[in-house]
């Protein structure tokens, strides 16, 4: 796959992450019963800057956590090629039990990753609400799953490919479409 366009730079991504900060703070009239739980792994590192965001308007942290959906995956077989799945931590130490839960992650495709998300939240506790915060929404949905919080739309093909980024993991911030 060659890169076909750069969609967002470091300073855009932030500025995405600020507007939804603001929107989940708005939403829901604070922060008080809010978690965040980033799907491992970007999305994990989105959670914690969404954190840090929130923190800084608000004042106070909002609670968060990280959750591993590999094992929750409908489509496990296909992608592991019969290889033992790498099972990852789970930290979600709140109790998710009518708390609202928000989902963070990187990239919205099919929906998935956030079905099988939710089945895992579930396990956990039950929620007075999940909600969906994701960097890129791109369409192409295989179930019925919307995000609450977009940080940008990208309408694609289905053979291209978003790629995000994230300094944590691959030492700079950009999203690029690959063809």
């Amino acid at each position: 796959m060659t890169e076909k366009a750069d969609i967002l730079d470091e300073k855009a991504i932030s500025r995405a992450l600020t507007r939804v900060a603001h929107e989940i703070i708005e939403r829901n009239k604070g922060i008080g019963d809010c978690v965040l739980v980033g799907i491992k792994t970007r999305g994990a590192f989105l959670a914690e800057r969404l954190a840090e965001k929130i923190e800084g308007i608000e004042g106070r942290k909002i609670m968060t956590g990280e959750l591993d959906i590999t094992l929750y995956r409908d489509d496990l077989s296909e992608k592991t090629e019969n290889r033992e799945p790498l099972v990852q931590q789970v930290d979600v130490t709140h109790d998710v039990t009518d708390k609202k839960v928000i989902l963070v992650d990187d990239v919205l495709y099919t929906g998935r990753t956030v079905r099988a998300a939710m089945d895992a939240i579930m396990d956990l506790g039950r929620p007075a609400q999940i909600q969906l915060a994701i960097l890129i929404d791109r369409g192409h949905r295989e179930l019925p799953i919307r995000a609450d919080y977009v940080g940008k739309n990208i309408p694609t093909s289905s053979n291209e490919r978003i790629v995000v980024e994230m300094r944590e993991t691959d030492g700079r911030d950009q999203v690029t479409i690959h063809e």
